[in-house]
């Protein structure tokens, strides 16, 4: 139903436009008695074999959707309703920012993709834990954070532990967000000396938690080798908890939008199936490089089960869509979660 009546008519309208039209519509939905217990019934699988148990979490499954949906945490308690093993809430600045320039957000329709230069909009984190604080506990949350665009380069730290210290009471991990490539001035963060710094400090910072939380670093897609086995010296060397694998990708290769279309859209992150086999050469060689020697999200291009099952025998322990669940609709998690079953 999703993909021959829903889908067509809202890919019809703008893609920003459509998403806060569909979060009105889920909530609205789910204030309707017995819808949500419905959306449970149809979508979610409770099966104890679908557990996985990472850096002292364990996760009612292994699919999870990807920061950059519900921004500002919002929709988080409706959004578990549909099966999610967890939820990654943000980027999450200090202060609210607008983002980039409308229009910002593009479909691919003919690549299953799209390509989006929103720029870490969001209302910033006291919106954040105040919807945090409606958290009704049934799906893990993950902070996806990073610096507000303005912020100068001595004072990334500072924005990333003003976020860390505020929201760390409210969410079960932290995601270091360092590779979006539609924020200005971030070379600075893929540099491995800072990131070393960046990541000490979160730790000192966590340390000073009765409860520690666990901290990933997302990374980029189109690392190469020499950047990957240094991204696997990182984590030896700060022992922090792990990777997502991957955030969007500036590369264009092999896309079927022809070059005026890409012209006309301009530059942007491009998300969904264009990048699945990038996404998952970099899990595979983080994976094989290190030994396997510390947990990897992945993410990139997942639109089928057949897609995630590729992402966890390359190395991954969980894997999140976000693209996928737009083209796919809900029905996308359980059929990852059935095949992971029967796998």
């Amino acid at each position: 139903m999703y993909k021959l009546i829903i889908r067509p008519i809202l890919f019809l309208f703008d893609p920003e436009k459509v998403h806060y039209f569909t979060f009105s519509l889920i909530r609205f939905l789910c204030k309707i008695p017995l819808i949500a217990p419905l959306f449970r019934k149809v979508y979610q699988i409770n099966d104890k074999k679908l557990e996985r148990n990472l850096f002292g979490l364990t996760f009612k499954n292994p699919v999870g959707l990807a920061a950059g949906f519900d921004k500002n945490a919002v929709l988080y308690n409706e959004l578990a309703n549909f099966g999610f093993g967890f939820i990654e809430i943000g980027t999450v600045t200090p202060k609210g920012q607008v983002g980039n320039p409308k229009k910002r957000l593009f479909r691919l329709k003919d690549d299953k993709g799209i390509i989006n230069r929103m720029g870490f909009n969001n209302d910033g984190v006291e919106e954040a834990i105040k919807n945090l604080k409606k958290n009704k506990h049934k799906v893990i949350i993950g902070g996806n954070i990073g610096k507000n665009t303005t912020t100068s380069a001595e004072d990334y730290t500072k924005d990333y532990l003003e976020v860390f210290a505020e929201l760390h009471p409210f969410v079960d991990y932290f995601v270091l967000n360092v590779s979006c490539p539609n924020v200005g001035s971030h070379a600075k963060l893929n540099d491995k000396d800072y990131l070393v710094e960046l990541i000490t400090e979160c730790q000192k910072k966590n340390n000073q938690f009765t409860i520690k939380k666990p901290i990933l670093l997302k990374i980029a897609p189109g690392l190469n080798n020499v950047q990957l086995d240094e991204i696997i010296e990182l984590v030896a060397e700060t022992n922090i908890d792990g990777v997502i694998a991957s955030n969007t990708s500036t590369k264009r290769d092999n896309l079927k939008a022809s070059k005026e279309r890409l012209n006309e859209i301009g530059n942007g992150g491009v998300s969904g199936q264009p990048i699945k086999n990038q996404s998952t050469a970099v899990i595979k060689y983080l994976a094989v490089n290190s030994n396997k020697s510390f947990p990897i999200i992945g993410v990139g291009g997942i639109h089928s089960a057949e897609d995630a099952l590729e992402k966890l025998n390359a190395g991954a322990d969980l894997v999140q869509v976000y693209t996928g669940f737009i083209y796919e609709g809900p029905s996308l998690i359980k059929k990852i979660n059935k095949a992971i079953l029967n796998n």
